[in-house]
Formats: C-alpha cells, sequence, structure tokens
C-alpha cells in the first residue's frame, strides 16, 4: 500500500477530522480547549474552525465566561450539516428513523407493508415518509442502513435468503441504490441489535461478547474485538439450528422451525410451558399457533386467522408481544418453576456458545428475553454455571425502544460520519 506524503492539504484533512471527533465526543469547545486537545497552535486552531464554519460543519453555539476581557465563543457541530437513516423490516411493519449527525433521533415513523410486494418500492415510501416527518429532502442522507430477517452474504451485502421475507433476494440492494442515490447496506437484525448494545447498552465499551435474541425465533449476535462476526456465508449466529440432545433434528433446512434449538426455546415451546404451569391464564391468547410460517404481512395469512382476530389477522407482532406477556406475567407472578425451566433450556444454547467463544457477557434481547429482564437472566447464569467451564456473565438489554432500528442508525451514523469527517478541502 503506497504512502501517501505528508502534504498541507492531507494534514488539514487529518486536523479538522480530529477536530470534529473531539467536537462529537466532548460537546462544545472553544478554540483554546480545542488546540488544547489537538496540540495545535492558537493561530493553526483558529484557521481550523474557520475552514468548518465555511463548510457550515460547525458554528458558535455559545459562550464561556472567563476571566479578564471577552467571554470566549464556544464551537459545536452543526446537527443539520449531515443526516443517516435506518430502517426495520418485519414482515409486518417497517420502521423508518433518521438521526442528524450528532446521533440525536430527529424522527421515526412506521409503515404498513400490506400491498407491497416490491422491496425496493416499500422502502423508498418509508424513507420518503420519514424523511418529510424529519423536514429533509431525501437528497440531505449520507448513508442508510436496513435490517432484515435474513441471512446477509458479506461479500456482496445482497440478502441471500430470508425465510419471512421472500422477496428479499439478490438484486434488492442494487436497486435501492439506483432509487435512492444514497449508500445503502443491508444487515442481518440481530447483529444490528448487537451493534445497538454495543454502543448504547448493557455491553458499551466492551469488545467481546454476545446477544441472545430469544422470542419467535432465535437469533445470536456475535461482537468480537469490537467488530460483529457475520461468518463465511453471513450465517453466524443462526443458533435456532443447534443441535439439542433429546429433540430431533432437522429434515428439512428450508423450515426454520425445525431447528432443535427452536423447538426448545421457540414460540411454541415457550407457549405450551406457559400453558402447563397456568401462566397468564387471565389474559387474551393469541389464536395462531407460532409455528405456522410467516407469509407476507401475518402469520399464515388465511381466513381462519381473519375472521378469528379481524381483517388484519394474527401478525408476528402480535405473537411476539404475546409470549413477551406470557413471561412478563411468569415473572409478576413470581412463578419460579417455570421461569428456572424457561432457563434451562436458554441456559443450553448460552453455555454451547460460551464453551466456543467465551465471551464474557451474555445479552438476552428478543420479546422472551426482554420480557423476563433480571429476573430471567439471573436464572439463566446460574443454568449455565453449573454446565459451562467459562461461566459467562448474563444481563438483559438495555437498549431503549427498538433495537434494531437502533443499531441500523448507529451503522448508518457511522458511514455518514466517515463521509463528511473524511471531505478535503
Amino acid at each position: 500500500m503506497p504512502r501517501r506524503p505528508g502534504t498541507p492539504r492531507l494534514l488539514r484533512q487529518l486536523n479538522d477530522r480530529a477536530a470534529l471527533e473531539l467536537l462529537l465526543a466532548g460537546g462544545p469547545l472553544t478554540r483554546a480547549e480545542l488546540g488544547e486537545h489537538t496540540g495545535l497552535s492558537k493561530v493553526t486552531a483558529g484557521q481550523l474552525l474557520a475552514r468548518l464554519e465555511e463548510r457550515e460543519l460547525v458554528a458558535v453555539v455559545g459562550e464561556q465566561a472567563g476571566g479578564r476581557g471577552p467571554n470566549a465563543a464556544l464551537y459545536g457541530l452543526v446537527p443539520s450539516c449531515a443526516y443517516a437513516a435506518g430502517l426495520d423490516v418485519q414482515p409486518d411493519r417497517v420502521s423508518a428513523a433518521v438521526a442528524d449527525i450528532t446521533g440525536e433521533t430527529v424522527a421515526e415513523v412506521s409503515v404498513d407493508p400490506n400491498g407491497h410486494e416490491d422491496p425496493v418500492r416499500l422502502v423508498c415510501g418509508a424513507v420518503d415518509k420519514v424523511c418529510a416527518s424529519a423536514g429533509i429532502t431525501r437528497s440531505r442522507l449520507r448513508a442508510f442502513v436496513i435490517g432484515t430477517r435474513g441471512v446477509v452474504d458479506p461479500g456482496t451485502g445482497d440478502v441471500r435468503f430470508s425465510f419471512d421475507l421472500p422477496s428479499w433476494h439478490v438484486g434488492v440492494l442494487a436497486g435501492l441504490r439506483d432509487a435512492l442515490d444514497v449508500p445503502v447496506r443491508i444487515e442481518n437484525d440481530v447483529n444490528l441489535a448487537a451493534l445497538a448494545e454495543h454502543v448504547h447498552g448493557a455491553a458499551a465499551g466492551l469488545d467481546d461478547f454476545v446477544l441472545v435474541w430469544a422470542g419467535v425465533g432465535q437469533g445470536l449476535g456475535v461482537m468480537l474485538g469490537g467488530r460483529l462476526h457475520r461468518g463465511f456465508t453471513g450465517g453466524a449466529g443462526e443458533i435456532g439450528w443447534l443441535p439439542v440432545p433429546g429433540e430431533p433434528l432437522p429434515t428439512d433446512v428450508h423450515e426454520p422451525q425445525s431447528g432443535s434449538f427452536q423447538r426448545l426455546v421457540g414460540g411454541d415451546a415457550v407457549r405450551g410451558l406457559a400453558g402447563a404451569h397456568g401462566i397468564g391464564s387471565g389474559r387474551a391468547p393469541v389464536s395462531m399457533p407460532v409455528s405456522v410460517p410467516v407469509s407476507g404481512t401475518g402469520i399464515g395469512g388465511g381466513d381462519a386467522a381473519g375472521s378469528a382476530n379481524g381483517s388484519r389477522g394474527v401478525t408476528l407482532s402480535d405473537v411476539s408481544a404475546s409470549l413477551g406477556d406470557h413471561v412478563r406475567a411468569a415473572v409478576e407472578e413470581g412463578a419460579e418453576d417455570f421461569l428456572v425451566e424457561l432457563a434451562g433450556r436458554l441456559a443450553v444454547g448460552v453455555a454451547a456458545v460460551s464453551v466456543v467463544l467465551d465471551p464474557g457477557l451474555v445479552v438476552l434481547s428478543g420479546d422472551v428475553g426482554r420480557a423476563g429482564g433480571p429476573t430471567l437472566a439471573a436464572r439463566v447464569e446460574e443454568a449455565v454455571a453449573r454446565i459451562c467451564p467459562s461461566r459467562p456473565r448474563v444481563v438483559v438489554s438495555r437498549v431503549e425502544g427498538n433495537p434494531v432500528l437502533r443499531g441500523a442508525l448507529v451503522s448508518a451514523l457511522g458511514q455518514a460520519r466517515e463521509q463528511v469527517f473524511s471531505e478535503t478541502v
């Protein structure tokens, strides 16, 4: 790799980037403080700020009172100098959000995908809606990241396979990039949840941890050395397929519900376990079985679902919420037998992951994991310690709101900042 000579332009670029990163991390600074942190003279720091002001990246945001003489001007990033967008695509709901360069979310919307078979048109519609809500045009976006329930090829960035979203396939990424005219990346939803946990949640500041997504389906996000581990084909973390003693092995790898660990802790298993222990018996149940494959915008989508639950039918969100309600009820009712058995089942997967990766920290997320909270996490940790020599710490997710959407924004902001901070004058 050829070395770049230390030209004045390169030095200006490096200094400008250092200043922007300082303002992003530390908030408003005076010229003197900026010079102190970067090692630049007051004159050079003043020239740097003038360049950044001319590019409308930095502006005076206040004053700092000092001793004698006039107050020093405080400089901060201009939030509107760049925007990034994130999207969480589910079979029955599409959520989109826009954040400014500082990371502040300025708009968030939801779109019903019903009747939209074309992923490109669906995404463009969601982007236009969230941009309108944010009061910006689509051209202001610097980067866009989409979270989907599928396996994403790490080489091409295309969705290689998605059982729940069959219309998302190879070629969709190219269509999105052409239509949006902005850098677009597609990422597995659980990977994005792990990324959000790394920045905003229980794993903040940790370079090695795993996130176990427990819900209707099971997933694993792996962070090693501060980077997501996706695997050779993008299939790292598909723990629903984990072989489990006593559970039948799958006979059809195209049927996600047939995975051994999925059978042990998936939607049907949790609901059956709750029924056996009389959990939440006074709550209205979701009438569709969670083992029915997701199709289109709902689960099953047949007439039975429509007649029992209205014209909308039972959606994936309905089933996920129902599972969370069962687990939450178990915690509220102090159903120790149920929690211990559920924790023991989850511990099988956590232990298998831990003896291979030895992550040190395991974060429980997904509807079941989040509903169980610290109560379930503590019991999983105890159960894992009995069968795993590495004995990882197990905690519940601390990411607020939609973790997939927050992770998509984290990823998109990283790309947007790289663009802005690397630009030269």
